[in-house]
This record gives C-alpha cells, structure tokens and sequence, in this order.
C-alpha cells in the first residue's frame, strides 16, 4: 500500500485541458493496477490536483440539461463553457475565487469504500471551515458540505462529484472561497431547488487568501487519509 500522494498546483487552468490531464493520470493508475496482478511487488500512485478554473458549468452524468438556465449565445455572453462530464452529480459552477481539488487516488491505498471516501472529503472541508469558525455540516441525501441545515437559510459552501472505477477516483470538491456567486443564478446549483449558495467571503465578510485555505485542506486530508503529501 502507497500512501503518498504527489500534489500539485495546477494554477488557472482551462477545465477540459484538467479533465483530459485528470484522465492521463487516472489511466496511469489503472494501468499498473492491471500490471500489478502479475507483478504484485508494483505499487500504485496517488495524486492531488488544486486548480481554479475559468467561468464553467459542468453536468454530471445523472444530471439534467434543463438545470443550465442559459443558451448557447448566453454562455458565450458571460465567457462561460459548458460541459456534460463523467462524474456523479448534477450541474455545477466552477471558476475564480474557487478551490477545486482533484485526488486522483487508488482508494486500494487507504481503505474500499466509496461511500467512507465521500464522507471523508466532506471531513476535510468541515475541519477547514472550523479554522475559520464557519460550522460546515452534511445535509442527508446530499453530498457535499453545507451551512445552517434544516433552516430556511441552509446554503451550500462546498459541491463534491467523484467518479471511481477499480477503486481509482477522479473529479472531487470545489470549494467557494472567494467566487462570484452571480454565476449560480444561472443554473439549479446540484439539481436542488430553492437552496443558496455561499462563500467564504461571504461569510466572513472579507477576502479569504486562498493560499492557506489549500495548506489547511491539504493537512486535513494528510490526517484523515494517514497520507503522506509530495510534491
């Protein structure tokens, strides 16, 4: 079993050019895994993607083209794309002033359960939300992290949409930090209606510094996980 996990900061980068670099790696693990029946010595890696994105809707593979509230001109108006992905999940926002992190692991490497892998990210982003005092919590029957569940002003923070596959994920959170959150009107955030969307900024009132909100998450995954971050 491996567990270190090779980071890296991929920067502002366009989101197909990650998703076809995200498929490179995840290929990449596949590949050994297979090798690995007959040469069992083999060890397979792990890898953790930060990237913020340019202004792009994303529809996972459940997800509903009628949850995008904009025509082809109108995306192209607002310098957004759109793409129907191979994720879980429904349709979701990425862009500036948003984290997204994406663990390209073989899930063999830590323990076999998807549903734990989920919970557990979810985790990562609770405990980051602490240090600042902003209480991140589950909603039931919804993957993600949210604020102020079971009230008329629950919110969500976080979206997560992970696809596995021989126990290797890809996809994975985005957490709004210091994002425009205009872009959300354009679509039903995650298929759910009459739920909000927030920040980090908007909760605290302030610019975030995105920086160390990545070396907290990285810790937290680090502790959860019992991995070993490389660069």
């Amino acid at each position: 079993m491996n567990k270190e996990i090779q980071l890296q900061d991929l920067g502002h980068k366009d989101y197909k050019d990650t998703w076809d670099y995200q498929e490179m790696l995840f290929k990449k693990i596949v590949d050994v895994k297979l090798e690995k029946r007959n040469v069992p010595e083999l060890v397979t890696p792990n890898f953790f993607l930060f990237v913020e994105h340019p202004h792009v809707y994303t529809l996972g593979k459940s997800g509903d083209i009628s949850n995008l509230l904009l025509s082809e001109k109108q995306l192209e108006a607002k310098g957004a794309t759109f793409y129907k992905i191979n994720r879980g999940g429904d349709i979701t926002y990425h862009g500036p002033g948003q984290i997204v992190g994406y663990p390209i692991l073989d899930l063999e490497n830590f323990f076999s359960d998807i549903h734990k892998y989920l919970r557990f990210l979810e985790e990562v982003i609770i405990l980051t939300l602490a240090e600042y005092n902003i209480i991140g919590t589950r909603s039931e029957g919804e993957t993600g992290v949210w604020l102020d569940v079971g009230t008329p002003f629950a919110r969500k923070i976080c979206a997560m949409g992970v696809r596995a596959s021989r126990w290797v994920t890809m996809h994975g959170f985005a957490l709004n930090v210091n994002a425009n959150l205009g872009y959300f009107d354009n679509i039903i955030p995650c298929g759910i209606k009459g739920k909000a969307v927030t920040s980090m900024h908007v909760e605290l009132g302030k610019e975030v510094d995105e920086e160390e909100v990545k070396r907290k998450i990285v810790k937290h995954f680090a502790n959860l996980f019992e991995a070993q971050f490389i660069n």
